[in-house]
């Protein structure tokens, strides 16, 4: 069973808590901006250095680290998702050119569908990202063989048909309007653009290895990763302090692997309105307030891992 840090539910918060909380509501342009230059800085510092080595190693590191950073990118869609980047009518537009488009299969306003209902309808049966991670994949605990195979088989691209099929609602239905200028002509003229670029240039072959490769192995691996870290989803009906893990990163684990502050992922569904650099600040006003018990907290993800690989007694 899932140790729960916080053994209250939102409604039952103290006010003044609450109040202190939305007090960091609202977009914040600024880190959100950083992190996004900071990411394409990272991808292409990475393809150049890798070239100018010139040697195997180079361009296998270089992907390794590229697959982080399309992760940032994922992530950037997701709190723009919540407005959390920009609140002007151009925002879902600039990010998805400059995070979601690049991704090739995400949206803005196409994961906003999938996103919000799972925040709306948490693990019902409205909520289609419970519904569609409640198979044996994503029931734990498995041995460490049981799941490396699984994390295989993401590094081989087998799960990607399942993983496009998540980022969708069935059915195409719209629930969630987004408001500003985002025409739907923009994404296939903006692909269209980089795929006549890169023939022209005649660097396509740098983007298969260094953009194609890592967004179908690599990545669909910390994408994996992170949405395990996120919650327990085989857990029917479950409150959110029973089903989301709470995930103090060491210094070199948040490096590595940056997830812009998702191992704090239950204060996001607390307060969904709060951008992802605030989220440590929210922690800290919780553990001020006394609502965290340390000894429920993972201390860094091989602790997390461990309990993931290990059996209940």
């Amino acid at each position: 069973m899932l140790p729960i840090p916080i053994r209250i539910e939102k409604d039952a918060l103290p006010t003044d808590l609450v109040k202190r909380v939305q007090e960091l509501n609202g977009a914040r342009p600024a880190a959100f901006t950083f992190t996004l230059v900071m990411a394409w800085v990272v991808i292409f510092g990475s393809i150049i250095l890798a070239e100018w080595i010139d040697a195997w190693w180079a361009s296998l590191l270089a992907i390794l680290i590229i697959a982080t950073r399309m992760n940032i990118l994922g992530l950037l869609v997701h709190d723009q998702t919540h407005l959390g980047g920009y609140r002007h009518k151009f925002g879902d537009l600039l990010v998805n050119l400059f995070c979601a488009y690049p991704l090739v299969i995400l949206t803005v306003e196409g994961y906003a569908q999938v996103h919000l209902a799972h925040h709306r309808d948490y693990f019902g049966k409205n909520d289609p990202d419970h519904l569609r991670k409640t198979g044996p994949d994503w029931t734990f605990p498995k041995s460490r063989g049981q799941l490396l195979k699984l994390f295989l088989k993401d590094l081989l691209a087998l799960n990607l048909i399942a993983t496009m099929r998540g980022k969708r609602l069935e059915g195409g239905q719209v629930k969630f309007q987004r408001r500003g200028i985002n025409p739907k002509w923009v994404r296939p003229v903006y692909l269209l653009a980089i795929i006549a670029v890169l023939i022209a240039t005649g660097t396509w072959p740098l983007a298969l290895l260094y953009w194609l490769l890592p967004l179908l192995t690599i990545m669909q691996a910390i994408v994996r990763w992170g949405a395990v870290c996120e919650h327990e989803y085989n857990n029917e009906n479950g409150f959110v302090t029973e089903t989301t893990p709470l995930i103090k990163l060491k210094w070199g684990e948040g490096r590595v692997l940056p997830n812009l502050n998702f191992s704090l992922h239950i204060y996001h569904h607390y307060f969904p309105g709060v951008a992802f650099s605030e989220l440590p600040k929210v922690h800290q006003m919780f553990v001020d307030a006394g609502l965290v018990d340390d000894k429920a907290v993972f201390h860094g993800y091989g602790e997390y891992l461990k309990y993931l690989t290990t059996a209940p007694a």
